[in-house]
């Protein structure tokens, strides 16, 4: 099976080298990480118990997890008690035809979305359209992408990349929008007014979820702009489309991540709008509701051990906003809707590593682990870009690199074998030395030398030095022999008054 719609096309190094040349997104991200950055530690200063928290969101998580079978087979009953219809994708492309059947039996050439990765992920918009369907952004920051033809590179903020003058010029040119500033109450009434037609008007509407409750049927969005909430209640028809780990056990449940996913992603101690809907009912919301249940490689990734543990992310992005790296090279170099560290470890797992430019995301990271301190599940997302890493490089064939390194492991592995290595290295090094060190290497060797200086290796080794060195002395007998260890008796002390 293949996820579908998240193949990098490049790998992580080429893409980055591009991004980087881009200034003025680095200008944008850098003040916009940097805000929600400080915000954020503001909000999440303010709960006593916000280590706790996290814990307790890890643990519901790795629950839910481990029982994830039975949690989809009771949303399932409990979304069909309720008159909705449940839809399993093993998939993207059965995800997708499942969608696009729906909208075209209702004779849907139009569908408005709420903001959704999920959706992003299986590239349901190109799907439709070449099913006559256009799909219509509704968030804001999705909207601006849209018109934009662009990519989103955040999970949260989508067009973080670009600023206010540029969604301005956008806008006049894509809205016929007479903007005479960039203000952004101007630049949200512009996207309000072409908006509100499509609320009123349109038939269909697409969404994913947040999370979804077993026990009730029950699914949730979250957003803070009042637009999925227009598209989960106007429009005649609902179609959701929710990975499989978003599913909770219980109401009591959906509290905890209501708690931290706020505080984790917009640094608001409540989001705006929180919409909640089970199933379908008379004269309230939509007439017809269908649940797809897509995996898309997420159980492959439930069965390994230490990869699983990406499955908790509740798509906070709390993750991006720290990242030295991706501050600096941007969403758009990493190829894949799931920017940043997560993406960087969750990319490659859906495409279960057979993709050769996904498996460069693992090194798409310092390893300085602020992602794993910001990330309110707890993901230990160095470990597994370590873990990723160690399994990309066993399935590569032998090169030169491996062997280099699987020979310096060897030689490393054995003290007679290192310190007769130092040797050979201390007499060869003897052409290559220059004002005490080594300023360029030979062949494969050079990359290290070509901004750095490798010191020599000295005359002695420490090794040596600590065989030759003279034996210590004996310690005086200074009064407190025999006693045991937090026994010592207080030394004298000269009375000096």
């Amino acid at each position: 099976m293949s996820a579908g719609g998240i193949r990098p096309a490049r790998t992580f190094q080429k893409a980055a080298k591009v991004t980087l040349a881009n200034a003025q997104m680095r200008r944008n991200l850098r003040h916009a990480t940097t805000t929600i950055r400080e915000k954020r530690l503001r909000a999440v200063a303010e709960l006593p118990d916000w280590e706790a928290l996290r814990g307790e969101g890890a643990d519901l998580k790795d629950f839910a997890m481990a029982n994830l079978g039975d949690l989809l087979l009771d949303l399932e009953a409990a979304v069909t008690s309720r008159g909705g219809q449940v839809h399993w994708a093993r998939d993207a492309e059965e995800a997708r035809e499942i969608v696009a059947r729906i909208a075209t039996s209702h004779g849907a050439r139009e569908v408005i979305k709420v903001k959704s990765i999920s959706t992003d992920e299986i590239e349901l918009n190109a799907a439709l359209e070449r099913h006559g369907v256009h799909a219509v952004e509704t968030d804001l920051a999705e909207l601006i992408v849209q018109l934009a033809e662009d990519r989103p590179s955040h999970i949260l903020v989508p067009a973080i990349h670009r600023n206010r003058a540029e969604i301005r010029d956008l806008f006049r040119r894509r809205l016929g929008a007479e903007l005479l500033t960039d203000d952004p109450k101007a630049l949200a009434e512009a996207a309000r007014v072409y908006l509100r037609g499509k609320f009123l008007t349109t038939k269909v509407a697409v969404s994913g979820a947040n999370f979804a409750v077993a026990e009730s049927g029950t699914v949730c969005v979250v957003e803070s702009e009042g637009n999925g909430r227009m598209c989960v209640t106007m429009p005649d028809v609902l179609v959701t489309v929710m990975g499989i780990e978003k599913v909770l056990p219980t109401w009591q449940d959906v509290a905890v991540f209501l708690r931290l996913l706020p505080r984790s992603s917009t640094a608001e101690r409540m989001n705006p709008y929180t919409s909640f809907w089970s199933g379908v009912r008379e004269g309230d919301g939509p007439r017809e509701f269908h649940l797809v249940l897509l995996d898309g490689g997420r159980t492959e990734v439930l069965a390994d051990e230490v990869g699983r543990q990406t499955l908790r992310c509740i798509r906070c992005s709390a993750c991006l906003n720290v990242c030295p790296v991706y501050e600096r090279a941007g969403g758009h170099a990493y190829g894949s809707v799931y920017p940043g560290p997560i993406g960087a470890i969750l990319t490659p797992q859906l495409l279960h590593l057979e993709d050769a430019n996904a498996n460069t995301l693992p090194w798409a990271s310092s390893l300085c682990g602020a992602c794993y301190d910001a990330c309110p599940v707890r993901i230990d997302i160095p470990e597994v870009l370590l873990y990723l890493r160690g399994r990309i490089n066993e399935e590569k064939p032998l090169n030169a690199e491996a062997v280099a390194f699987r020979s310096a492991a060897w030689v490393m592995s054995e003290p007679h074998r290192f310190e007769g290595a130092i040797k050979l290295a201390r007499t060869g090094q003897g052409p290559l030395v220059r004002d005490g060190a080594i300023h360029a290497l030979p062949g494969l060797l050079g990359g290290w030398t070509d901004s750095r200086d490798l010191p020599a290796f000295p005359r002695q080794s420490f090794r040596e030095w600590w065989r030759t060195r003279p034996a210590p002395t004996e310690r005086p007998d200074d009064g407190n022999a025999g006693l045991g260890e937090g026994e010592l008796l207080a030394p004298e002390r000269e009375d000096t008054r």
